[in-house]
């Protein structure tokens, strides 16, 4: 009898606690209208998460790294560098919110403070359905402080001062915000720590705000790398045509610094996060420059202890041309092709397995990872990276940022998967541009087609 009312209580238990998962379920799901599929992002291809030994593959060019086994989330990344065409669209896009924004001061019809039902906007925003007319007289006066002044322009030409085109733009400090002597303190209800601003300042954490900075980089490449670059040597042509030239535009974009690059990741992140909301579709990860380990693992395309990124040994293939753009020998820039002795159209080459092109050769490639000669040894074997905001007043050696791939001005070393350079974030160099990535939220089988 007393096992018999033991059961009958046991049943009941449970019948409780199956009711209460049902309704607790049910509640839950009511905020899930349908399953997420990820929309693929444009001209990227998704490099799926894994594991992949780092470091250099040949035992005569250990340098001082050691080969590091790590994992990796799953992300998408440019087929290709960012070209000419792809950068100059966000010069344009910094021209002419400069100017809309000078314009509202005398054209209110450029600023909009209210939404389609005519309540008022907490922040005003432009308004770019309105175009802009350059050559109207009222809009010239208005735009006036935009353009050069008149003795400083070259063969008498009215042009706008590119050094006037500048992007603002913020981002937060995680790394600062995620230290113990900088959490919340719910007693007080106040922080206690300090944070270091992008000046250097150490400021007292007046709340959450506080990790958010305030970036200002100018977008107008240095067109001038091209004469800089090279002592004794002609390249005036590149140096008046290269960036803005339709002759150019798939050609990969150089000349700009690494803190450009990050700006040209941030503009790509709110372009497009601003058509997702006018669809209705949430924001994604934002737009990035990758870490040195996601950009080695995909340059090998899924194929561990290769030298170059198509899978070999060898820098030409069966018919004995060369594979990548490069300096294959000593002072014959063309022996790899003679269609250029430098940049060449994204794309010339065959991609890797990963639909990835010019992971060698062609332009080197800013990451974010700050460059440190022992980083392996160190850096967590899961999504490794090392970063570091450096400050203006910081030495050169803190503002080392990690290259890759090597450029057509550079010997076959260079194109290696392990191989690792660096320049200063602040240098803009005629062999280096960038290509993003962005963190994919889910299985690939889950990607929106």
């Amino acid at each position: 009898m007393k096992l018999r009312n033991t059961i009958l209580v046991v049943c009941c238990l449970g019948l409780l606690v199956s009711c209460e998962t049902n309704e607790l379920a049910q509640y839950a799901s009511n905020d899930r209208v349908k399953p997420y599929y990820e929309p693929a992002p444009f001209g990227m291809s998704y490099i799926d998460r894994g594991s992949v030994v780092i470091g250099p593959d040949d035992e005569i060019y250990q340098e001082n790294t050691e080969a590091k086994r790590v994992s990796v989330e799953a992300f998408w990344m440019d087929e290709t560098e960012i070209t000419n065409n792809e950068y100059r669209q966000f010069v344009y896009w910094v021209r002419d919110s400069i100017a809309r924004t000078m314009l509202s001061e005398q054209f209110p019809e450029f600023m909009r403070t209210e939404d389609e039902r005519d309540n008022p906007l907490d922040y005003p925003h432009l308004n770019w359905e309105d175009p802009i007319e350059w050559d109207n007289p009222d809009f010239q006066e208005a735009l006036q402080d935009l353009y050069l002044e008149a003795d400083d322009r070259v063969f008498f030409q009215k042009s706008i001062d590119a050094r006037k085109l500048i992007y603002n733009y913020q981002w937060v400090d995680y790394q600062q915000a995620a230290e113990s002597r900088n959490k919340y303190n719910f007693e007080t209800q106040s922080y206690n720590g300090t944070v270091t601003d992008i000046d250097g300042n150490v400021i007292p954490i007046a709340n959450r705000k506080s990790f958010v900075f305030n970036e200002t980089t100018p977008v107008y490449p240095d067109t001038l790398c091209w004469v800089r670059d090279f002592t004794y040597s002609y390249n005036d042509p590149m140096t008046e045509k290269y960036f803005w030239h339709v002759a150019f535009d798939d050609y990969p974009l150089v000349g700009v610094t690494w803190q450009q690059a990050n700006a040209f990741c941030n503009w790509r992140t709110k372009i497009f996060n601003d058509y997702q909301r006018q669809s209705n579709s949430v924001d994604v990860f934002d737009y990035r420059l990758p870490t040195e380990v996601e950009w080695e693992y995909a340059a090998r395309g899924g194929v561990e202890r290769t030298l170059y990124p198509w899978g070999s040994y060898y820098i030409r293939n069966q018919m004995g041309c060369f594979i990548a753009n490069f300096k294959p020998r000593r002072g014959n820039y063309v022996a790899d092709s003679n269609h250029s002795t430098t940049t060449m159209p994204v794309g010339s080459y065959a991609p890797n397995n990963k639909r990835l092109y010019d992971m060698a050769g062609n332009v080197a490639e800013w990451t974010s990872t700050a460059f440190h000669e022992s980083a392996y040894e160190y850096m967590s074997d899961f999504n490794p990276n090392v970063q570091y905001a450096a400050r203006p007043d910081d030495p050169p050696v803190l503002k080392r940022k990690v290259i890759r791939g090597g450029s057509w001005k550079d010997v076959a070393y260079f194109l290696r998967n392990g191989t690792r350079s660096f320049e200063y974030q602040d240098s803009a160099k005629s062999y280096i541009g960038f290509r993003c990535v962005k963190t994919s939220f889910v299985d690939e089988f889950k990607l929106k087609k």
